[in-house]
């Protein structure tokens, strides 16, 4: 190394002139004496200078500015790592991208089909069967909706008249024991109302099975079929948007690259037609199994609310009692739905 001072402008005069052999033996006794200067100098740093990894290296030109881009050395150490850091992430960006990319051509194909079905341009794949299987399934739903909504009133109203005969009852009770000339009269009835209240709460146990039942049935249970029906719907889409676009393709002209467009579009075209046929066979069984199970579960639950009716109108608290005996049905004792003082605290 050349430190500023040690630094002599050499002036040519001409190549090998004798005149210059003085002042290079003067050049070059001053570079010896220098270079020993640097390497003592050299020495001391490598012994008491800071730690490498805490210095820094100033990016510059020659003959520059001293200002430059300062680089911690440290960064250098691990710049393996992050590379390897960068690789990865650069990875997940590109498969990202490409899953970007194929849910827009995705949804570019079905998009279209489906324009070209509403407008009746496109064709679309057709199984009349089951297609009526579905529709009756979604009418059959909706009945059954009316029929949950009408139960649930029921319920409602019903349990105000429980909750008005118990009232009524308390109140026919309290007067018979301050109306001494009218104690039988309002005994009778207040006995009369308790018993009404007994069985009303023993028909809502029934009722209110029969609600969660058909809540269950409609839904979970049909709920989920059609989940299904829907996931087959948009598979057949897309199935006749992949068929559509290879028959566009078949249709052009045959060079190289379009050969291999058609090979990727028959490609994907299979794979659609696997779903879409999959997902047709789901349900296919999804809607032969509703159908028995809804059979089972509405022919228990008819009968359950057939029997508990006429059973509470026609004052047979006995057949009542049996009926939910019969379909398992175990009532709540008065204040189970209310927490505990241990709960509360």
């Amino acid at each position: 190394m050349m430190s500023k001072a040690a630094t002599v402008e050499i002036p040519i005069n001409s190549n090998g002139d004798m005149s210059t052999l003085a002042e290079d033996d003067t050049l070059e006794q001053a570079t010896k004496r220098q270079w020993h200067l640097d390497e003592k100098d050299l020495q001391q740093v490598m012994v008491s200078g800071p730690n490498l990894n805490e210095t820094s290296i100033v990016s510059g030109g020659y003959g520059g500015s001293a200002q430059g881009v300062v680089i911690p050395t440290g960064s250098i150490k691990g710049s393996g790592s992050s590379a390897a850091a960068d690789e990865a992430a650069r990875g997940v960006a590109v498969e990202k991208l490409e899953s970007v990319k194929k849910w827009g051509l995705n949804t570019y194909k079905c998009t279209k089909q489906m324009i070209s079905e509403r407008f009746g341009r496109g064709l679309r794949t057709v199984d009349l069967e089951l297609e009526a299987q579905i529709e009756l399934l979604r009418d059959t739903k909706r009945k059954y909706e009316g029929l949950l909504r009408l139960a649930r009133a029921l319920t409602d109203h019903f349990y105000n008249m429980v909750q008005t005969q118990q009232a009524l009852g308390d109140t026919f009770a309290d007067l018979s024991q301050k109306s001494p000339e009218l104690r039988d009269e309002f005994g009778y009835n207040a006995e009369t109302q308790k018993l009404l209240c007994k069985n009303g709460e023993t028909l809502l146990g029934a009722i209110n099975f029969f609600v969660c039942s058909i809540n269950t049935l409609v839904n979970k249970t049909m709920e989920d079929t059609l989940m299904t029906i829907k996931m087959f719907e948009n598979a057949r889409l897309e199935f006749d948007a992949y068929r559509s676009d290879l028959e566009e393709l078949s249709l052009g002209p045959r060079d190289a690259a379009a050969v291999a467009r058609i090979d990727a579009a028959q490609q994907q075209y299979q794979v659609q037609k696997d779903k879409y046929e999959r997902l047709r066979s789901d349900v296919c069984v999804k809607l032969k199994f509703l159908e028995e199970n809804k059979v089972k579960v509405m022919h228990k639950q008819l009968l359950l609310f057939h029997n508990a009716i006429s059973a509470y109108f026609a004052g047979n608290q006995q057949q009542l009692q049996q009926t939910l005996e019969h379909f398992n049905i175990k009532l709540k004792p008065p204040g189970a739905d209310k927490p505990s003082w241990l709960e509360e605290s």
